[in-house]
């Protein structure tokens, strides 16, 4: 007899509690292999293929794609082991080593504490027996109830949203309700009663287009939203001449070997000027009424991709000299661009530098990357009229800003803090003191 196990959603670390599924790899019936990627998901940090640690048929799927599901939630079941209708059927066997494990896993599931043991895998696809008339990844609905329904999770939020399932009619075939039915049914029972006067017609909202909060816009909302609600910010500017620092590039490219980009070159600036103010360097614990200090500069910089803005972390990058930081810095926003970040390169900062001057603007007062202390911002560089040596000449001028948790320091750190940046940015060989 087949052993059927059922897969869930597993632990992806870093705090996430939920995940929405993307794109499925497998299909109902399909052989998989341990640690074979079935689907592809969402979190509020990064995309990423989640494999399955069993081997054998697919038997049944839970969620379609656009739906949210909860870490612990069912992703699929699989039949490990002889065919469920016990009739004749081709098997492949293997037999894994005992020293190996399964591979790459996620956090919070894997084999590679299982024993070792034979595994069955159906060399042919094949679907469960239905049930009830109903095909098999609906099977396990019928024995929870008499209604017909997509997956748990949409039974639940019926039930937590006090909805009768008997009183929909399901969308689905042969009448499978939904998410998509449970939520319109929750939308219309919280929905006013219509206009009865003039008055009360002309007060309503203008039609428009909802767009949800979830995924990574979600999670950018709900950290600017604390930021904002937690963290008395305070912001301070100065204008910098960046001429030196544009040609002392410059001839660092021109002698050969990896290019430096500009952004490393800002980064190291930051690492060198947190040496000098760590206060700048750290995070509140409200619970203890204690400003922590950090040791090392995580540094993340601000990343506007496809799905929308992420923050990757250039680990230990006060350890790290212009051409780590270039390196560095190419591969983490490739990275982003292709949205293969793990949540590990997306958590973890300590101080934020973001180069908004890519987008054609000269300034901007950002908003602290909670937990962090402070944020430095850069403007483009462009040729202004600016008083050089005593005369007026045309300069590469920058705009710098500093936005800061006015809990760890007072202004006059965070002064000292961007004048030191800008005296770098102005005069490269002051980086020399700090070498």
């Amino acid at each position: 007899m087949a052993q059927v196990l059922e897969f869930k959603l597993p632990d992806l670390g870093e705090g996430l509690t939920e995940a929405e599924i993307v794109r499925w790899l497998v299909e109902v019936g399909d052989v998989v292999a341990v640690d074979q990627p079935v689907v592809e998901v969402e979190t509020a940090k990064a995309m990423v293929d989640v494999p399955c640690p069993y081997a054998g048929v697919v038997t049944a799927r839970y969620g379609e794609e656009g739906s949210e599901l909860p870490v612990g939630a069912p992703l699929i079941t699989v039949a490990v082991g002889a065919p469920a209708s016990g009739g004749p059927a081709e098997v492949a066997e293997t037999e894994a080593p005992e020293t190996e494990g399964s591979g790459n896993v996620l956090v919070g599931y894997g084999t590679s504490d299982a024993p070792a043991r034979r595994r069955r895998v159906r060399r042919e696809q094949q679907v469960l027996a239905p049930v009830n008339g109903r095909p098999a990844p609906e099977a396990s609905e019928a024995v929870q109830g008499p209604v017909a329904v997509i997956s748990p999770l949409v039974r639940r939020l019926a039930r937590e949203n006090g909805l009768d399932l008997r009183a929909l009619t399901g969308s689905g075939p042969d009448g499978l309700i939904l998410r998509a039915d449970v939520e319109h049914a929750l939308r219309t029972a919280a929905a006013p009663a219509p206009a009865t006067t003039a008055a009360t017609a002309t007060a309503a909202a203008p039609a428009g287009t909802r767009v949800p909060l979830k995924g990574v816009r979600g999670a950018v909302a709900d950290k600017l939203s604390r930021s904002r609600t937690e963290i008395p910010d305070a912001t301070c500017w100065v204008d910098a001449d960046a001429t030196e620092l544009m040609r002392a590039r410059t001839a660092m490219n021109a002698a050969g070997g990896p290019k430096i980009s500009l952004i490393a070159l800002l980064a190291r600036i930051c690492t060198a000027a947190l040496a000098r103010f760590p206060e700048l360097n750290s995070t509140v614990d409200t619970a203890a009424r204690e400003i922590v200090r950090l040791d090392a500069v995580n540094l993340g910089f601000a990343a506007q991709t496809e799905r929308g803005l992420v923050v990757p972390v250039v680990k230990d990058a006060h350890g790290r000299d212009a051409q780590s930081l270039s390196a560095e810095f190419a591969r983490l926003t490739e990275s982003a661009r292709t949205g293969s970040l793990t949540p590990a390169e997306l958590t973890g900062g300590t101080f934020t530098l973001n180069n908004y001057g890519v987008f054609g603007v000269d300034g901007s007062t950002p908003i602290i990357n909670h937990p962090e202390a402070a944020m430095l911002g850069v403007g483009r560089i462009v040729p202004k009229p600016w008083v050089h040596e005593g005369e007026l000449a045309v300069r590469q001028v920058v705009q710098l800003s500093l936005t800061f948790d006015h809990r760890v320091c007072d202004g006059g750190t965070a002064g000292g803090f961007l004048r030191y940046v800008a005296d770098c940015v102005e005069q490269p060989a002051v980086l020399l003191r700090t070498l």
